[in-house]
């Protein structure tokens, strides 16, 4: 009883530790002053300046085309993976399987960043080409660490599957790759939009990997960023990063909507089998 109430000043301590650069970043958006200790009065006055600014709004798309291609790549390829590691019978090459997919998760950035870039300029002059990074180097860098995330999202939902659901479909007539869109793909769906939706966060939020595997003609939200803090970094990033963080948010509320309404429709499955053993024995 005596450690609930360190326990709950700890809690709180961590919170305002993780939130409060937050929320201070939110309050000086709206600042009318380019100062981020006085606050002198409420003004949309630096988001009017963000969407004047070609530059970063340039940034912001490339950023966008950049992760929204990255997510659905690599979710289509993460979920036939999975699907491949689920139907492994073998143990052993399993555990191989899983041990691959985590290494790049475990890799620090900086490694994974300079060996593509490595690997980008070898190829790029071993077939003759004028420049060996562009936009497509960085779009193959982004798969590659989103990968792994998207596996591990669509696995689980695969073996809460119940197996006998694709066999039932066969049965009735569906061929294999059928039953899979009708039947497996609505039952793994949670998994797949929440790997989705962190795919996409962590290729919108990534720096040190774009950074060695970015073009000279193109630049994300975030090498842009890095370059103005060479000079100054004004308030027009106040609102953009402001913006950035309600996107986010909504999508981790999706997200975690996504899970819940999944969870209840699992245990009402349950609940209805249960039931209906129960009134056949």
């Amino acid at each position: 009883m005596k450690m609930k109430p360190l326990a709950r000043f700890y809690t709180a301590l961590v919170m305002i530790f993780l939130f409060a650069p937050i929320a201070i970043l939110l309050v000086f958006s709206f600042n009318e002053a380019k100062s981020l200790s006085v606050f002198s009065g409420f003004s949309l006055y630096w988001y009017r300046e963000l969407f004047r600014d070609s530059d970063t709004l340039g940034a912001v798309r490339n950023t966008l085309v950049l992760a929204v291609s990255a997510s659905l790549i690599s979710t289509a390829m993460g979920t036939a993976a999975a699907v491949g590691i689920h139907k492994l019978r073998s143990k052993y090459l399993r555990t191989l399987m899983d041990t691959v997919t985590n290494i790049p998760m475990i890799n620090p950035d900086i490694i994974t960043g300079i060996s593509l870039m490595l690997m980008f300029v070898f190829v790029g002059r071993l077939f003759g080409a004028a420049t060996s990074l562009s936009f497509w180097t960085m779009l193959i860098a982004h798969v590659t660490f989103c990968l792994p995330y998207v596996i591990l999202q669509v696995l689980p939902k695969l073996q809460q599957m119940d197996k006998s659901l694709p066999e039932a479909a066969m049965d009735l007539g569906c061929t294999p790759l059928r039953a899979f869109f009708k039947v497996e793909v609505p039952e793994i769906l949670p998994g797949i939009v929440t790997g989705l939706i962190m795919a996409f966060t962590l290729s919108l939020d990534d720096f040190v990997i774009s950074y060695f595997t970015a073009g000279n003609g193109f630049q994300t939200l975030p090498i842009r960023i890095y370059n103005m803090t060479k000079k100054t970094v004004t308030p027009k990033m106040y609102a953009l990063a402001t913006i950035i963080f309600f996107v986010i948010l909504a999508l981790l509320l999706l997200s975690n909507l996504t899970d819940s309404e999944s969870a209840e429709t699992v245990r009402k499955a349950r609940e209805k089998r249960k039931a209906k053993k129960e009134k056949n024995t």
